[in-house]
């Protein structure tokens, strides 16, 4: 089977097709704000040019590294259990305090503050649905969360979301939250036999929620005068330490927490977060920071998300600072592809799954061979064990092992989890085991 360009098969069809969707002039339009902002932010830090980013696409001559020799020139990590001053942490209180000094260096130099203040949101049931998913009976309501902008009311934000619950269970349900999109997925199936994800979901008398990331701040750097960011910058550009779009789609999961809270058909001691790719980059910040997430299943976040930043191979910082996605970040986070490098990073992703303690996180990926390594399987397997010093000091169990799994190894045993499935760049193998992962901490 011929195997599509690494760039074609991670996500970025996703965003592909939205962008296909516009005409030539809002395409020109969106590439030359994007441009603009991103040698603004540029302009702000001193830097005159950045690093270019390897390739995705393995065939091209600057292509990313995927040689494992070459893949780690650190020698040591941020250590999570030791306080700025090196002081260690040895007790759950002292790990509080150590969460406040991680939390400040991944909003200062990586994901960006959000404001001490955001508007307030009201949520609007637009329509309710009896209807079926395969066999399952269920109930679906499309809700918009409308963002109060009475401080700034030349940008309106509407956060879209649909929730559906089985009409077969009386007691309030389990529910996933997925950062997804509310239109049909089934391309995405081609060649996959068997119940989706959702109706694995409906067997088990539980609920999902589908929210629409980009309904919160658009995948661009054009939309940064626009959405969450924008509305509480009032249409100005960001400072530098200013949230990026993963903490507003963050911020957007929070703002649905808020709703299932007050459902009375929803269980919200028992919400799942989960994501794919860019999303999955963002449903691991939103575990990491929304502590009513009970658990996270995180896709193929890779750089950005669970993956060793440190490591050279697949994804680097410097594609991620660049035009296209610096975006997702605070613009500090540019610098560390110019003249900083990512050995300069006052953290790294292993911490950012150790916020995320004692709560269950499963690590989610696809094969080498079928999704490529551009999401670098091995440095999100080994962030899931340099946390797990973190989740053992709070009583709870890591990865168990500090050697690589075979493909298809499921290391569920612990409260981090991993497991490399055979297929490409989805989350979809994964699911009958995340699930029975899933269950032994929501069976009553």
């Amino acid at each position: 089977m011929k195997k599509s360009p690494i760039w074609l098969s991670l996500g970025l069809l996703f965003g592909l097709q939205v962008f296909a969707q516009w005409s030539p002039e809002e395409r020109e339009r969106i590439n030359r704000l994007n441009q603009e902002d991103h040698q603004y932010m540029l302009k702000e830090l001193g830097i005159a040019e950045l690093r270019p980013g390897p390739s995705g696409n393995p065939e091209a001559p600057d292509a990313a590294n995927t040689d494992e020799a070459k893949a780690t020139p650190y020698t040591s990590l941020p250590d999570p259990l030791v306080f700025n001053d090196g002081t260690p942490v040895l007790t759950a209180e002292q790990w509080e305090k150590r969460k406040q000094e991680i939390y400040e260096e991944f909003d200062r130099e990586m994901y960006g503050r959000i404001p001490e203040k955001t508007p307030a949101v009201v949520w609007e049931v637009m329509s309710e649905k009896d209807t079926l998913n395969g066999d399952y009976p269920i109930t679906r309501k499309q809700l918009v969360g409308h963002v109060d902008n009475s401080a700034y009311p030349a940008i309106t934000v509407d956060i879209q979301m649909t929730l559906t619950v089985p009409q077969t269970v009386a007691d309030p349900v389990p529910v996933v939250i997925e950062f997804g999109w509310n239109f049909p997925m089934s391309w995405m199936r081609r060649g996959q036999e068997g119940p989706t994800w959702q109706q694995r979901l409906l067997e088990k008398g539980w609920g999902y929620a589908i929210l629409v990331p980009t309904s919160i701040q658009a995948d661009n750097g054009a939309g940064l005068s626009e959405g969450i960011i924008g509305l509480v910058n009032k249409g100005q550009r960001r400072k530098l330490d200013d949230w990026g779009a993963l903490r507003a789609w963050a911020w957007g999961a929070s703002r649905a927490m808020d709703y299932l809270e007050a459902d009375p058909e929803v269980d919200a001691g028992r919400v799942v977060i989960e994501g794919l790719s860019r999303y999955g980059k963002a449903a691991l910040v939103t575990l990491a920071y929304e502590p009513r997430i009970a658990i996270g299943l995180i896709g193929s976040s890779g750089a950005g998300g669970a993956k060793i930043l440190r490591r050279v191979l697949g994804e680097q910082v410097e594609n991620l600072a660049a035009s296209g996605e610096y975006h997702w970040f605070a613009p500090n986070f540019i610098k560390y592809a110019g003249p900083l490098t990512a050995l300069d990073l006052p953290v790294d992703a292993h911490e950012l799954i150790a916020l995320c303690a004692p709560r269950p996180v499963f690590i989610s990926v696809g094969s080498p061979d079928v999704e490529g390594q551009w999401v670098d399987a091995k440095g999100m397997f080994l962030a899931g064990v340099h946390a797990g010093p973190v989740y053992e000091l709070l009583g709870a169990r890591g990865l168990g092992v500090t050697e690589f799994p075979a493909q298809e190894t499921a290391l569920v045993d612990g409260e981090i989890a991993f497991r490399q499935h055979a297929g490409g760049h989805t989350v979809e193998p994964n699911w009958p085991v995340f699930l029975e992962y899933a269950e032994r901490y929501f069976a009553k």
